[in-house]
């Protein structure tokens, strides 16, 4: 009896081991496809959260979603906010912390974030979001590869049931290595470290702007790598690592240097950190967050225009 009690003791911390190593192996992705997120979508410790945002039509969430999925869309659940006169920032944290803390997802939680996954810029709503996740120090994010796209090609279920879920202690454990301020953007170019501009070219070379910004150009010594290259838009997927690696070698920049991301408002430049931090793995990868429009906004910042 005594041999079959232990017998059964021992299966049961198998089994747990390997819950234990899975889970563990899963905050090591940063990427998901839609066969994985069908398999693990039972688990008590997953949270799917739909950044998906309303349109003409409507919330696409009350249309159809995935199974058990939170409604925190990108543009309304104030992923972003404006801080001083400088739009699209990352919040207080204790703010954003009880955001998230609304969406039933604590320290043990791992988070999968959907997109919609119809273009690149649509996808930097995901690893903007996922970028927060990892500044607040939860490394137990993913983003599934090409989004809700991906999930109805897939043949997933679908459900019009809104998930309402209670409110829990969510504890940030916040990563300056991860956020560049100004004034480290200013002295990027004399300590070596790349600069990258992750806006369309013609943003970059002072051809056009967005509104947002002040003044036409980009930050002296920056590299362009627009974001669109990091997604391929005929599978609505990221692009692998070793196309990363080719994109950055292209632009001057080796696969190990200290960097710097930054676009218009943080958001195109996720893009890029996410695809040179998480995707090609180089750790040294910062995101300037308040971008062109925090730094063209100051006059005594110099704006360059290229041909």
């Amino acid at each position: 009896m005594r041999s079959r009690i232990l017998a059964g003791i021992a299966a049961v911390v198998m089994m747990m081991g390997a819950s234990a190593a899975q889970a563990e192996r899963l905050t090591e992705k940063p990427l998901v496809d839609a066969g994985w997120l069908a398999d693990n979508l039972g688990n008590d410790s997953l949270v799917v959260v739909d950044i998906r945002s309303p349109g003409k039509s409507g919330n696409p969430y009350d249309a159809g979603h995935i199974p058990g999925a939170v409604d925190a869309s990108y543009g309304k659940f104030g992923w972003r906010a404006k801080v001083g006169d400088v739009v699209g920032m990352l919040p207080p944290v204790d703010v954003i912390s009880q955001r998230i803390g609304s969406l039933g997802i604590d320290n043990d939680k791992q988070v999968v974030i959907v997109p919609a996954g119809v273009n690149s810029s649509d996808f930097a709503a995901a690893t903007r979001v996922y970028w927060t996740f990892k500044v607040l120090g939860h490394d137990a994010v993913t983003i599934l590869d090409g989004g809700q796209r991906a999930w109805v090609a897939s043949n997933g279920d679908l459900s019009t049931d809104a998930v309402k879920p209670q409110q829990v202690a969510f504890a940030a454990h916040f990563r300056p290595e991860l956020v560049a301020t100004k004034d480290e953007v200013a002295a990027a170019k004399s300590k070596g470290v790349a600069l990258i501009d992750a806006r369309p070219e013609a943003q970059f070379t002072g051809q056009s702007k967005s509104p947002v910004v002040a003044r036409f150009g980009a930050i002296p010594g920056a590299v362009n790598i627009s974001q669109s290259q990091f997604y391929d838009a005929k599978d609505g997927k990221f692009v692998a690592a070793d196309v990363i690696e080719q994109l950055a070698g292209k632009a001057g920049v080796s696969d190990n240097s200290e960097e710097i991301t930054y676009c218009n408002t943080g958001h195109w430049a996720s893009v890029a950190w996410f695809g040179l931090s998480e995707v090609m793995g180089n750790k040294n990868t910062k995101m300037y967050d308040g971008s062109m429009t925090e730094w063209a906004a100051d006059p005594s910042r110099d704006v360059v225009k290229s041909q």
